[in-house]
């Protein structure tokens, strides 16, 4: 049985708002890709880090996939998040692995920017 793709979306927002940056960390592939602001990418503890100076804000991420496109196990979703007065549309790409689950290989918040 397969996860829809934008079930990604929705594990990053329950992680994200349990406020556990282990939990955040799981959503991503182990080598996935985090755009923290226009030009600027990390990975690995750098990605970690990014995504900590999110969480420190103290306040619940609200998303709302608009978008999401699957084909073959991978997947691009558009998503519209905010968090108290920041907000975006993320440009994602998700992967499907072995176990069914879907995780960020690009993480792109910022992706119409």
């Amino acid at each position: 049985m397969s996860i829809h793709p934008a079930s990604v979306a929705h594990d990053f927002a329950a992680a994200f708002n349990s406020r556990n940056p282990d939990a955040v960390d799981t959503v991503y592939e182990p080598s996935g890709l985090f755009v923290p602001e226009p030009g600027r990418t990390v990975t690995g503890a750098a990605r970690r880090a990014a995504n900590q100076r999110f969480l420190d804000l103290g306040l619940p991420i609200d998303l709302r996939p608009r978008h999401v496109y699957e084909h073959d196990g991978i997947a691009l979703l558009i998503v519209d998040w905010t968090i108290g007065d920041l907000h975006g549309t993320a440009t994602d790409v998700a992967r499907r692995g072995e176990d069914g689950r879907w995780r960020y290989v690009i993480d792109n918040p910022f992706g119409t920017a």
